[in-house]
């Protein structure tokens, strides 16, 4: 079995009586099963529905680990200290710890809530993991042939909406605990179906296009290809758009170059209006 490498994330520690209870109201996810389950994923929405920050939410004893990625966590951390007012909480960055990570399970560590094809992780000291490895290339791997987003960095603050970075799909939004922030608008597109732009794998010969490169399928504009490696990326697209248009003969391409949509089976699709009889005018 390979070593664990070590992931650069940023985390915070989350203490006092209200712990739970001031984290609850604030992020996607329902943390009543967190001490039984070690750890959730759960992200932080702006009043919009908006993503702030998404992040991994540890137990850890009485207090809460959050772990997210240092291009968000500066940001959360002062969100979170702003919005704890008169809460018994103290929220501060853990520096002395770090995480560690393997596509395999190792002694200690916990499946990612998100999948299992994600890998195993767990936090340690940070002078456990100062002689491993960088596991940043290994971890970019498994989540492209997943098809999860990086929301830190396929997109950019409070560009999506919660069920367009996947949170439905990821396991990382509870839709029945009550109140979070932006949780109007969660559920409304949740009752409505209202999503139509998602991240959705991509697959294409070589090196990917450049991030941000235009996706068309035939004269329509569809979305935008975010990030990737060899042969797979992610795109940030109108599914409603671009499926109804490849299924019209319709070509999908980026810089001139042929790119194929391939939705994962646990994809939630756009639902599709039927036709009217007769077909359309």
């Amino acid at each position: 079995m390979a070593d664990p490498l070590r992931l650069e994330r940023f985390l915070i520690r989350v203490s006092g009586r209200d712990a739970i209870a001031f984290l609850n109201n604030l992020l996607t996810q329902d943390l009543a099963p967190l001490t039984a389950a070690g750890v959730l994923y759960a992200a932080l929405l702006s009043p919009q529905g908006k993503v702030t920050a998404d992040m991994l939410v540890w137990a850890d004893g009485p207090d809460v680990v959050l772990e997210t990625d240092p291009v968000r966590g500066g940001d959360l951390l002062r969100r979170l200290s702003m919005y704890k007012l008169r809460a018994a909480v103290e929220v501060k960055h853990a520096e002395d710890y770090a995480v560690i990570w393997a596509r395999e399970p190792f002694a200690g560590a916990s499946p990612d809530p998100r999948a299992a094809a994600l890998g195993w992780r767990k936090i340690v000291s940070r002078a456990e993991a100062a002689d491993l490895a960088d596991g940043a290339n290994a971890f970019e791997a498994a989540r492209l042939a997943f098809g999860a987003p990086d929301l830190a960095r396929d997109a950019g603050p409070e560009e999506v909406f919660a069920l367009e970075a996947l949170l439905e799909e990821l396991n990382g939004v509870a839709f029945q605990k009550g109140c979070f922030i932006g949780q109007e608008n969660v559920s409304r597109m949740k009752r409505r179906a209202t999503t139509r732009k998602k991240f959705c794998a991509l697959a294409f010969e070589g090196a990917p296009p450049a991030f941000g490169a235009t996706l068309t399928a035939g004269n329509a504009e569809v979305g935008a290809v975010r990030g990737g490696g060899d042969g797979r990326a992610l795109g940030l697209i109108r599914l409603d758009r671009a499926l109804e248009a490849l299924e019209g003969g319709a070509a999908l391409e980026a810089e001139g170059r042929a790119i194929r949509l391939d939705p994962q089976p646990w994809l939630i699709l756009p639902q599709r209006e039927a036709p009217p009889p007769g077909g359309r005018d």
